[in-house]
């Protein structure tokens, strides 16, 4: 049988990153490495933080053979703090926490989720003052390295006393109970431990509360919402260079040095994006208008918005990540027990606020753009919902007009979801927790907002190629004639996905787009490809 205290370690492949717990600060994309399988975690091997986190848990026994009153060790939890445990029920004690929180509803997390989560459960308790054992650390590091991922559901928590209940699911696990994934599937825990040849562990006092007493849920969804919000930033610039180019949109609203005249960084950085993709205007234009309309001029204000709050959502979100965030921390350098808050997720709450907001306006500027694009009455002489049928087909198909619909719909979902959850604390808990963050709610709308808007996303990329190969036949021009930008993105887009000429059922097809949208699948300004 394996025993508790093993340490396990596996070598990364050589298209595989590692990433050390306990060796210095996560970044987000670490944990979104780790959360896509492209990563292996370790533990620190340094003997140094291998006895930092010795003298905590020896701190812990020490105060406990002394008859010491620890919160959560020897008193119950929460409003049950006057509750005095017996010393001879102490040890039981973690086990009824981990038991009677496992009432959580709803969904259960995907995959990438729950490697996220085991992840920032495990930055934050190797930041050393968790009073945790070498062997808690060392289990929580091998399911995720077997990809033993707990399941977990997704509703439960009100962000503070941290996500209690869906983080009991990956407490269970690590006794032995409840379920996991393994191999992707469904599976007892206990009857994976026993092919395994694997023992659960027996938490020591106080493990209960470290593993489920703060954050990590809600950071996990962050850094995973974090990434995708990224890279649909630059998916919405591509897309209004497309549609600019199938609109004979006006360039020089990109212009430098209008830019300069109003310095947001992140908005020149959109400007100068959408500079190079349409080679400074470069496309003949037929078009009367001086000013084309919001939806495309504004286009850098809109998404900019996105682009200079990434760094200050990175910051909310990385600090969180190295935090330690669970109640008492334990000093086992000067040996003291601070009793605080740590586990608030307020500011993954503000960040996931505002960050489904910025989103959610993505989706609705490429509703506006894709609006324009199938409407004859303002697409400069594209066919109507750009239909690729000619002649007297033209009478029967119907092109984007249903995709647009739907397109509005998703929109719509997207914005009525914006309102922030972190303004809907509830008293809870006998009115000790009487002012919580909802930060782990706020990162399932930001989620939920980003999965409307990359269907938006989808819809509309696959509108702006056509509209732009439409365009390019009125002005008998070829690909050839595109920034090479533009061009590439016209190919990998046909290359799976062929024009719209007699209508057709797109579901299967949106769907398939939308996962290679997810999996980061097409290389945007600058981005390498780790997908199919």
């Amino acid at each position: 049988m394996m025993n508790s205290d093993t340490s396990y370690t596996r070598k990364a492949d050589d298209d595989q990153q590692q990433v050390t717990f306990g060796a210095g600060p996560l970044c987000i994309e670490q944990v979104v490495a780790l959360a896509e399988g492209r990563a292996v975690p370790t533990l620190n091997p340094d003997p140094a933080f291998r006895a930092r986190i010795q003298r905590g848990a020896d701190f812990l026994d020490r105060l406990l053979s002394e008859e010491g009153v620890i919160y959560g060790v020897t008193t119950g939890y929460g409003d049950s703090v006057t509750r005095a445990v017996p010393p001879a029920l102490v040890a039981e004690l973690p086990l009824h926490l981990t038991r009677f929180h496992g009432c959580g509803l709803g969904a259960d997390l995907s995959l990438e989720a729950g490697r996220a989560v085991l992840a920032t459960r495990l930055c934050s308790l190797t930041q050393g003052v968790s009073g945790v054992s070498q062997a808690l650390l060392a289990r929580l590091c091998w399911l995720l390295e077997q990809d033993l991922i707990p399941r977990i559901p997704e509703e439960g928590s009100v962000g503070a006393s941290g996500d209690l209940t869906p983080l009991s699911y990956v407490a269970a696990v690590l006794v032995g109970e409840r379920e996991l994934y393994r191999d992707g599937q469904l599976a007892s825990t206990a009857e994976v431990y026993d092919a395994l040849g694997v023992t659960p562990l027996v938490l020591r006092p106080k493990e209960g509360l470290a593993l489920m007493n703060g954050t990590s849920v809600m950071t996990a969804l962050a850094c995973l919402a974090y990434a995708r919000t990224d890279y649909l930033m630059k998916l919405a610039t591509r897309i209004t260079a497309l549609v600019s180019v199938a609109m004979e949109g006006n360039a020089f609203h990109f212009d430098e040095r209008l830019f300069a005249a109003k310095p947001h960084p992140g908005m020149q950085g959109i400007a100068a994006w959408l500079r190079r993709d349409l080679q400074s205007g470069e496309l003949p234009r037929h078009s009367d208008r001086l000013q084309d309309r919001y939806s495309l001029r504004c286009a850098p204000h809109v998404i900019g918005v996105v682009a200079d709050s990434l760094p200050w959502w990175r910051q909310l979100i990385e600090n969180e990540l190295n935090s330690a965030n669970d109640n008492p921390l334990i000093d086992g350098d000067f040996e003291h027990v601070m009793h605080g808050g740590h586990f608030y997720g307020g500011h993954i709450a503000m960040a996931m606020d505002s960050m489904k907001t910025a989103v959610a306006n993505l989706a609705d500027l490429l509703d506006r753009q894709l609006a324009q694009l199938v409407d004859s009455k303002f697409n400069g002489g594209l066919p109507s919902n750009l239909s690729g049928a000619c002649g007297e087909r033209q009478m029967i198909n119907h092109g984007f007009k249903a995709v647009q619909i739907g397109v509005s719909a998703w929109t719509a979902e997207a914005l009525k979801l914006t309102m922030p959850a972190s303004v809907f604390s509830r008293s809870t808990e006998c009115h000790n927790q009487d002012k919580v963050s909802m930060g782990t709610i706020a990162a399932r709308d930001a989620l939920r907002v980003l999965t409307l808007s990359e269907q938006v996303g989808a819809a509309c990329l696959l509108a702006a190629v056509q509209g732009v190969e439409l365009r390019l036949g009125l002005q008998q021009l070829s690909l050839a004639d595109l920034s090479p930008a533009l061009r590439e993105m016209v190919l990998t887009v046909r290359a799976h996905h062929a024009p719209l000429v007699e209508d057709r059922p797109l579901e299967q097809e949106l769907r398939a787009l939308i996962a290679r949208l997810q999996a980061r699948h097409y290389p945007l300004y600058g981005d390498k490809t780790h997908a199919e």
